[in-house]
């Protein structure tokens, strides 16, 4: 029996495990032991477009000849995927590697849901701590270890149509507005130009949508967010009504519609009826393939301090009752290889993680995706919290609070008083695992 055996049972981690992963059953196990030392197990959620990049990836690297050949298993992307992945590593029967979100680390690595990396074998395969901006690096450490490696950053952006920016003769002041004020008149002078909206903004029924924008001002102002379990959330109201305030007043209907969700945001911009547009760098492929003129910058900092919302996918190890020492090497390649190749993954508008590929002139001539390059160096991640990150119920109760406030109906400090009650309700609460 190891030493996690000894200090975790298996109940309180299948409690814990379901717990973290928001409820739901195992609909099935993860490979058995009796697998190949060089037949891996890879479980992901990328579908789409990211699905079919990723998986070019794998084969690249799975037809190198290096000694060993990958195996994916795509599960659907939120509560479906974690939930598996959880209950897999409670018992002790996970793929060799898994992708994780970065914003959910704090909740499986506290648990032993997650085995950390061993620094002296990323070593022998090339991979160190200054291939990876600071930040990102360590977003994925808890207690003094390493538990996940990123693969990318993938930040909220804003983009805007290059020809409605010329007609409005605001082009320079994209690159330059520093103030809530200049910003309001670039998207006035875009809408003149569309006659519709200056912002594409969709959020409706979305949580994930509000709190990336509100969080980005948020963090412009300087304000943090410390969400500790046993203690009262730690937070800045003012900032947050002022953060509030500012989205509340683009959806106004003219500037943005006050009620837009993200399929008429993306199909507004995407037929020239706004002239920018606030969204994920996953939406960039659409945008190209559209053969619209656009380009992206990050959201510019309009309250002083740098500050923009992502998260990241990461390679993780998912606790296993058995690790074959010889399988275990193998995943550490497999993850190097990946990430010296990720300018393939740059191409669906990620920003890679290892900075090698990002400094390699290949990268640099992606456009606009290097125009934002620079976002990891102030990047900022959900608070660190075990009922927090992509794929859980955390940004369902921001939208439950504050929905109203961006539909112009609901008070700005009431809305935030709310979602804040909520969460110390939840801090109050044990740690499942």
């Amino acid at each position: 029996m190891t030493s996690l055996d000894r200090h975790i049972s298996r109940r309180r981690l299948l409690s814990g495990a379901a717990a973290l992963a928001g409820g739901g059953m195992l609909f099935g196990c993860a490979p058995g032991a009796s697998r190949s030392t060089s037949n891996l197990d890879y479980w992901h959620l990328m579908t789409g477009g990211d699905g079919i990049v990723m998986a070019g990836l794998v084969d690249a690297v799975s037809a190198a000849n290096l000694g060993f050949h990958a195996t994916q298993t795509v599960l659907a992307w939120g509560p479906p995927y974690y939930t598996k992945l959880a209950m897999a590593s409670a018992g002790g029967r996970a793929p060799d590697v898994a992708i994780m979100h970065a914003s959910r680390i704090a909740g499986y690595a506290p648990g032993g849901l997650l085995e950390p990396w061993d620094l002296d074998l990323l070593a022998e395969v090339g991979l160190k701590e200054s291939d990876f901006p600071p930040l990102v690096w360590q977003k994925g450490m808890y207690d003094g270890k390493l538990y996940s490696i990123a693969l990318d950053t993938h930040p909220f952006v804003l983009y805007y149509n290059t020809e409605h920016a010329t007609k409005a003769g605001v082009t320079d002041a994209l690159q330059t507005m520093k103030s809530p004020e200049q910003f309001t008149e670039v998207a006035t002078k875009m809408q003149e130009v569309t006659g519709k909206h200056g912002v594409s903004y969709g959020y409706l029924g979305d949580g994930s949508q509000m709190w990336r924008l509100f969080y980005t001002f948020y963090r412009q102002l300087g304000a943090e967010m410390k969400l500790v379990p046993g203690q009262k959330a730690q937070v800045d109201e003012d900032a947050a009504v002022k953060a509030l305030s500012f989205v509340q007043s683009l959806l106004d209907d003219k500037i943005a519609s006050r009620s837009g969700d993200g399929g008429t945001a993306t199909s507004e911009f995407l037929h020239g009826e706004s002239g920018l547009f606030f969204g994920g760098v996953w939406e960039l492929p659409v945008l190209k393939d559209a053969k619209m003129p656009v380009d992206a910058r990050p959201i510019p900092t309009l309250f002083g301090t740098d500050a923009a919302y992502a998260d990241s996918h990461t390679f993780v190890l998912p606790r296993q009752s058995k690790a074959s020492p010889e399988r275990r090497k193998h995943v550490y390649q497999l993850v190097a290889e990946i990430l010296k190749r990720s300018v393939k993954w740059a191409g669906a508008g990620h920003i890679p993680a290892y900075q090698p590929v990002v400094r390699s002139p290949e990268y640099q001539e992606l456009k606009p995706q290097s125009n934002y390059a620079g976002i990891p160096a102030y990047v900022n991640y959900d608070p660190d919290v075990w009922f927090g990150g992509a794929g859980s119920d955390f940004h369902k109760y921001f939208a439950e609070n504050v929905q109203n406030v961006y539909l112009g109906s609901g008070d700005p400090a009431a809305g935030f008083e709310g979602f804040v009650k909520r969460l110390n309700v939840l801090l109050d609460r044990p740690q499942p695992v």
